[in-house]
């Protein structure tokens, strides 16, 4: 296909619509009201390599990391025809163990090698572990959950019970658990049958180069992007609260260096990995990279593997950011990588002038519930984030009450939650006054209150209790978040990380920390 930007466009719409579709299909056909209500899923097509070529607008954190599992499955499984193959290892390109993948190649007509690949990714709202929800306080990532390398879960077309039962055997949702997988593999159905017929209509080598221009595409707008900025090295600090185990105020630092439109990201002198959950294997290190600079493009950039030809990463071994096998990782997906943005965003501040805004909430704040339902008469479990403060930037205020940076989920309805759950939601809404003040203020995070109507076991994994959001050019720092136990007798402040037994009757508040503001005033 020739470098045609029409052409191009179009190609990339045909192909990203596939994803969408198999995100509409997930999405209506999934049991957990994590998936069908939050959305947690991401959806993405790739070429015969294995190679991103188009991803839905779902979930950073999952689509930049996907491709390191999909080419785990296709290095360890010989797939066929009608095959799937599932995993959620991250020391195999996973994230965190409740992110399950599942890979599915797609055969044209007569040909004996895939001419592509459909995937897609759905975090399930507990996949065993200590803990329901699958997001405890860890020291090993034993204790986190069913851990699945790269495994046929659908052979020839024909689902592989065996499989399936090892699955539903190690979580405390069976039912939910299989439907929600179920609901993943009727999308790579969608996927399949789209990508076939894109290519019956394009032509097979059309298609097939197409796929190959759009990565050069996004690769030269990459490139051309990073010229725009001023060569050097910027550099940046930033640290987590704690890892929940003992470890406080642990350092995740950058040196960026930028000449003639390439990237070199440096992670040299972050700390080592720690104890507790908050590890950030590469997958997702990679995938908070890949979001910054996209986030930073002049022009929108088709999201594909080109983007990763311009950068190189380099992540020591050991480290918060790239920790050895068997660290504990569930809370470095969503909580580390949000600060692992933070921190490049403040080190490219000075070469993207006028573009960078300052620190949004810098946590997803997790909250996974647990026990069992006597009203429904079955174990639950339950998991959400809860959405903070928009950094303020240079043209203008933060959002309020938003998921920002690696985490694009929505808020689970009141309805829906005790509709399915024995919890009763008794506030929700904005934490006025919580965001920095500056030129521009930051926006404010939420306050969200669960009422418990019956025992329950409570985990959360929640940043910036301790360290406030940046400011930047002047602004405030955004409010820390406070996590809160209220019974009749006292309101209890709670650790960020903790999991402990709450008896009914006891509510749970969340406020969630607000953005930086940006700015001075006057």
């Amino acid at each position: 296909m020739r470098a045609d930007p029409i052409m191009l466009a179009v190609f990339n719409h045909r192909l990203s619509a596939i994803a969408e579709e198999m995100g509409v299909t997930l999405c209506r056909s999934a049991f957990s009201p994590n998936i069908k209500e939050r959305r947690d899923f991401s959806c993405a097509v790739f070429d015969s390599r294995g190679e991103l070529v188009a991803q839905a607008a779902h979930i950073p954190v999952h689509l930049g990391s996907t491709p390191l599992s999909v080419r785990a499955a296709i290095e360890q499984v010989a797939m066929r025809p009608g095959d799937v193959v599932m995993l959620n290892d991250p020391y195999a390109g996973g994230t965190h163990l409740p992110d399950v993948t599942v890979v599915a190649p797609v055969f044209l007509p007569r040909e004996r090698r895939p001419f592509g690949y459909v995937a897609n990714r759905a975090h399930h709202a507990d996949i065993g572990g200590s803990s329901p929800g699958s997001m405890p306080l860890a020291t090993e990532i034993y204790q986190e959950g069913l851990r699945v390398p790269p495994v046929r879960i659908m052979t020839r077309g024909r689902l592989v019970t065996d499989v399936l039962r090892l699955f539903t055997a190690n979580t405390r949702v069976a039912d939910e658990r299989r439907g929600d997988l179920l609901a993943q593999l009727a999308a790579l159905r969608r996927g399949k049958l789209r990508l076939r017929r894109l290519a019956e209509a394009a032509g097979q080598k059309h298609t097939a180069s197409g796929m190959l221009a759009l990565q050069n595409y996004s690769a030269r707008l990459l490139s051309t992007s990073l010229r725009r900025f001023a060569t050097g090295t910027y550099c940046g600090e930033d640290w987590m609260d704690d890892d929940g185990m003992g470890a406080v105020r642990i350092p995740i630092r950058v040196a960026v260096r930028l000449t003639r439109g390439r990237a070199l990201v440096d992670f040299t002198g972050t700390g080592q990995q720690v104890s507790g959950g908050i590890n950030a294997n590469y997958a997702v290190t990679v995938a908070a990279v890949l979001y910054v600079f996209q986030a930073l493009a002049d022009v929108p950039i088709p999201p594909n593997a080109g983007l990763m030809r311009p950068l190189r990463i380099v992540a020591p071994l050991g480290s918060l950011v790239n920790p050895r096998f068997p660290a504990a990782v569930a809370g470095g997906n969503v909580e580390t990588s949000q600060r692992i943005v933070d921190v490049l965003l403040k080190a490219l501040a000075p070469a993207a002038a006028g573009l960078v805004p300052a620190a949004s909430c810098g946590s997803m704040n997790n909250v996974a519930i647990g026990g069992y339902d006597p009203f429904r008469r079955r174990e639950f479990a339950y998991y959400e984030t809860v959405a903070g403060g928009a950094g303020a930037g240079p043209r203008g205020a933060g959002a309020s009450g938003r998921h920002t940076h690696m985490t694009n989920t929505l808020n689970t309805p009141v309805e829906a939650l005790e509709a399915a759950y024995p919890l009763r939601v008794t506030h929700y809404g904005l934490w006025k006054g919580s965001g920095g003040s500056g030129l521009h203020r930051g926006g404010d995070g939420i306050v969200r209150e669960i009422e418990f109507l019956a025992p329950a076991r409570v985990t959360l994994l929640t940043e910036r209790r301790r360290l406030r959001p940046y400011g930047l050019r002047g602004g405030s720092p955004g409010r820390s978040g406070r996590n809160l136990l209220v019974s009749k007798r006292e309101t209890k402040t709670l650790a960020g990380k903790l999991s402990l037994t709450v008896p009914a009757g006891t509510r749970l508040r969340i406020l969630t920390p607000g953005g930086g503001g940006w700015g001075r005033r006057g």
